[in-house]
């Protein structure tokens, strides 16, 4: 499991640096400033739980067990439901997306406590 979960905080940190440089470069003329926020808000949230990710890697060599496998897939979650939201509503305008956002930042937060939890446990 730590492997998969260091293979999936590399390749979601690698695909935030690519569509920050997307929204940077592609999209700056294509989208309004306030989009545009939206946008690299999701790329900072998305590579902020990469790293995340990351550590759930290492946490599960040291800390095997439930909470912390647990926190690897609600980082995964939390990421797919608020940046990719984030993403959706920046190229879309489809502003009812915004009422998913709030439900991967509640999966973080979980994701956060679970990987305490699991390392206070271990």
């Amino acid at each position: 499991m730590d492997r998969l979960f260091f293979a999936l905080g590399a390749l979601s940190a690698g695909l935030g640096v690519a569509l920050g440089a997307f929204g940077a470069h592609a999209l700056k003329a294509r989208l309004s400033p306030d989009m545009l926020a939206v946008w690299e808000t999701g790329v900072r949230y998305q590579i902020v739980h990469a790293l995340a990710l990351l550590a759930v890697a290492w946490a599960a060599t040291r800390w095997p067990g439930t909470a912390v496998h647990t926190s690897g897939w609600l980082f995964i979650a939390g990421t797919l439901l608020f940046s990719g939201s984030l993403y959706v509503l920046s190229l879309s305008g489809v502003r009812w997306l915004g009422a998913v956002t709030p439900l991967g930042g509640a999966a973080w937060i979980v994701a956060w406590l679970c990987l305490a939890w699991g390392a206070w446990r271990g």
